[in-house]
């Protein structure tokens, strides 16, 4: 399913139009990075919590020559699937 796919799905569910279904999941998912760009974790019972990992800087070597080479620390979001989620996709 894409982003498309989905909008049709929420305007369906929710009897609203295609245009406000899109406004409303562009401002989920906006609203996500911002709290994560912040420090913070997103929980929504029942589905899962979006939280950021920090990665540690770590030697690495480049596939094409072999030389080692210093990967820089990262922060990468992360998604922890909650029970209800399991077991409904299960």
């Amino acid at each position: 399913m894409n982003k498309s796919e989905l909008i049709e799905k929420i305007a369906d569910a929710a009897d609203i139009s295609k245009t406000a279904a899109a406004r409303a999941l562009d401002a989920v998912t906006d609203s996500i990075a911002i709290a994560l760009k912040e420090g913070d974790t997103v929980s929504l019972i029942g589905f899962g919590t979006f939280s950021i990992k920090e990665r540690a800087a770590r030697p690495g070597r480049n596939p094409q020559t072999g030389a080692a080479i210093e990967i820089k620390a990262s922060r990468t979001p992360t998604f922890k699937a909650g029970k209800a989620f399991k077991d409904a996709v299960q």
